[in-house]
């Protein structure tokens, strides 16, 4: 496993987290390596874009469909 370290990590941001983790019962160190790790899983916004642009749409609504669905339900 792989030791970080953090620098200039603002005494608010800091404190919040120590805060946070003392609720959870966890030391500051496991609740940012779990919250590290979430973050790490989450896709970044690069991946959504490419796996959008990636998937295949002719068989969804068109445009048009989309307009008159938004003006029904406006009425």
């Amino acid at each position: 496993m792989a030791t970080l370290y953090i620098r200039d990590v603002p005494e608010p941001v800091a404190e919040s987290l120590k805060e946070r983790a003392a609720e959870a019962g966890m030391s500051l160190s496991a609740y940012v390596a779990r919250e590290l790790a979430d973050i790490a899983t989450r896709p970044t916004n690069a991946e959504i874009v490419k796996r959008l642009k990636a998937k295949d749409r002719s068989q969804g609504p068109s445009t048009a469909d989309i307009l008159e669905a938004v003006a029904e339900g406006r009425q």
